[in-house]
């Protein structure tokens, strides 16, 4: 039996049917969802996400805070074995705070980027174990994201990695933190919703944009902008359905990651959106554990030759 047989019901929660409402393209996005959010992958996505050298993923803690994080392999290490699962191939990091979220049975999200090509898809589903040698997810929303305002970096290729150090751990941005932050063109965030019977949906999403597109105020709260988009409102619908809330941040250069967790919240009509040229709307995060992973990130790429001011949804 196909999976086209049986077409899936909405796919929105309150959360994101409140901000689509909000905008007046609730009834819309009832139509669009069934159609573009699959229960599995298909052809197309599972040949993208084979020749990836990285994946970002959401996961929640025992505590319940959400962490961002990513994984490295070479081409291959993702591999669609089926239609409804998605095998990644990488062994625990202790050192990661999300490693804690990533057991047998739970929610997760991921993110599969293509940052030469700037493309993108998504996925959540339920954590498989399989082996110290990784995982498989078991896909329950499967969908493809428009290509803006992804910073272009070309060429990856892997590096040595020494032993990894100690994880930094704080309670707040330090000078280094805030410095890679307001530099940074490219973030990744997670968060989540629950469902009234304890079910949980991960998502893991790219925010960028040029230089300093994230603000980092005097308290240490961050504030980001929100562009105009495919109006699915994955993040902020989970933000305003739950405010916890993980980012990452990748020091391209040094290879270190710098993870966040903590508080998020929607800002729809701020006085400071004018401060924000094309924003259509705001979303602040208050960072409650801060923790730098310096050397984690095994990745390099070669700089465009021109770089890429857009921003991204």
């Amino acid at each position: 039996m196909s999976f086209s047989e049986h077409p899936p019901a909405s796919p929105w929660h309150p959360g994101e049917v409140a901000l689509q409402a909000n905008l007046g393209v609730a009834e819309r996005m009832a139509e669009i969802g069934p159609r573009v959010i699959r229960d599995h992958l298909i052809d197309q996505h599972r040949a993208f996400y084979a020749h990836l050298p990285f994946v970002v993923l959401g996961a929640v803690d025992p505590a319940g805070d959400v962490w961002a994080t990513l994984r490295t392999g070479r081409p291959g290490f993702l591999e669609a074995t089926d239609p409804a699962h998605l095998r990644v191939r990488a062994v625990a990091e202790p050192g990661d705070p999300a490693e804690a979220g990533l057991s047998d049975g739970a929610a997760i999200g991921l993110l599969g980027i293509d940052l030469a090509t700037r493309r993108r898809n998504r996925l959540n589903g339920l954590l498989e174990r399989t082996g110290p040698d990784g995982f498989a997810i078991r896909v329950q929303q499967s969908f493809g994201n428009c290509p803006q305002y992804i910073r272009v970096r070309a060429n990856p290729h892997p590096i040595a990695v020494s032993a990894p150090a100690v994880p930094e751990v704080s309670d707040r941005l330090d000078e280094r933190a805030r410095a890679l932050v307001v530099q940074a063109e490219t973030v990744f965030v997670a968060s989540y919703a629950e469902g009234g019977d304890g079910t949980r949906q991960v998502d893991v999403s790219h925010r960028g944009g040029p230089a300093g597109f994230v603000r980092v105020g005097a308290d240490g709260a961050l504030t980001v902008p929100d562009y105009s988009g495919n109006r699915f409102f994955n993040t902020l619908g989970n933000m305003l359905a739950n405010p916890r809330a993980g980012l990452v941040v990748i020091d391209f250069a040094g290879g270190d990651l710098l993870q966040m967790t903590g508080r998020a919240t929607v800002a729809l009509d701020a006085e400071e959106i004018a401060d924000f040229p094309g924003a259509e709307r705001l979303w602040r995060f208050e960072p409650r554990t801060v923790i730098r992973r310096a050397g984690a990130w095994p990745l390099r790429f070669d700089e465009p030759a021109v770089s890429s001011t857009a921003r991204s949804r």
